[in-house]
């Protein structure tokens, strides 16, 4: 009996390990809506998990191109919220900040440079709220890291 429930555990454990995060179009569920879809901190093309379709994978607090973990092929380093073009941490670099569910364009905390506003999976389009308005909508829980990986994916990619 002991060994039936250890073999459940470690099957749910290995089953939520390998979890895929889709993201969808607006407020779409279909998976002909599937824009993209992170594994194991890589973000892939829609559905797929071909090493072929990655389009960017994270690293610790880096995103790097592809499955790449060149220092050359780094698209964005991100610390405390500040996400920086590449390998830099100079504020000039600074492409958006990501602060209290609003993401800001490069340093500002200004409403008015509000670039999106993320809600319950869902990211809207400046600082609205309106479902009309949602750019897409992520079925899971992500770290800042896998966000920033899929915001490129998402306006870069797709």
């Amino acid at each position: 009996m002991k060994q039936i429930i250890l073999i459940a555990i470690l099957t749910i454990s290995v089953s939520f390990a390998n979890a895929q995060t889709k993201v969808y179009k607006g407020t779409s569920t279909y998976s002909s809506d599937v824009i993209c879809n992170l594994n194991n901190d890589k973000v892939y093309k829609k559905t797929s998990s071909y090493s072929s379709d990655v389009i960017c994978k994270v690293s610790g607090k880096k995103v790097y191109k592809g499955t790449s973990s060149y220092s050359s092929d780094v698209l964005y380093n991100i610390s405390d919220g500040k996400v920086y073009k590449g390998t830099s941490s100079y504020s000039s670099d600074i492409v958006m900040t990501i602060k209290d569910s609003k993401i800001y364009k490069g340093t500002s905390s200004y409403s008015s440079d509000v670039i999106a506003t993320i809600k319950s999976g869902k990211v809207y389009t400046g600082n609205s709220s309106y479902s009309s308005d949602i750019q897409f909508t992520i079925d899971g829980y992500v770290t800042i890291e896998e966000f920033v990986a899929i915001w490129h994916a998402v306006k870069y990619s797709y």
